[in-house]
């Protein structure tokens, strides 16, 4: 089979770190190769943009800290999503160019069409096979209130347009990104996010076998 895009989204707190490991151990428990990654930060130069853009203090505006988003994504897909694709493998990526639409537009009010023109250039077009967005409300979330980054000390409000902004996404892209309940158990959850891979995975194999 060719290379599979997997990626995981949702509001800070809402598991995906948790998720996206448990997939990828699912994944090679069923042999597939398996590249676990994430924005920002899964290349070298991407870990020191995700402390500029994250690190707790440090001022910035929508349109630099959008920028700095950008860099990774455009280092990251040339680095690490397209290589392994190319291999054949599954990348399961926490975050990519749907974060941006949910948080510098829903969350930070930026020009939907200008971030969607941004996103294709720096991704050079790639759109992930399937998209799931842990959908949790903030108040649910599961942040450490003693070292919160940059972006989980925006509070309530801003976490609310945001996980609307998936919603939004969600409904305009229903084929692609699919809403998975992110309350209870991690186990039922990840029996939610299991279900759909399966089903994704399926009909990639019976298009290639058409």
């Amino acid at each position: 089979m060719s290379g599979v895009f997997i990626t995981l989204e949702g509001i800070d707190g809402c598991g995906k770190t948790t998720q996206a490991r448990l997939l990828a151990e699912w994944l090679r428990g069923r042999g597939r190769r398996v590249c676990l990654t994430r924005e920002p930060g899964g290349t070298e130069t991407g870990g020191r943009l995700r402390e500029l853009v994250l690190s707790p203090g440090r001022e910035m505006t929508p349109e630099a800290e959008l920028f700095l988003y950008l860099a990774d994504r455009s280092l990251h897909v040339s680095q690490v999503v397209r290589p392994a694709l190319a291999e054949g493998q599954v990348v399961v990526c926490e975050r990519h160019a749907d974060s941006t639409l949910a948080y510098q537009g829903a969350g930070r009010g930026l020009d939907m069409d200008l971030l969607r023109r941004l996103n294709a250039l720096a991704t050079g077009g790639l759109t992930p096979h399937l998209t799931l967005v842990l959908d949790l409300p903030p108040e649910r979330a599961h942040l450490d209130e003693e070292r919160l980054d940059r972006l989980e000390s925006e509070g309530t409000q801003f976490y609310l347009r945001v996980a609307e902004g998936f919603r939004a996404l969600a409904r305009e892209e229903p084929g692609r990104i699919k809403l998975v309940d992110g309350t209870g158990e991690i186990a039922a959850v990840h029996g939610r996010v299991t279900a759909l891979v399966s089903d994704l995975l399926e009909r990639m194999t019976a298009r290639e076998e058409t």
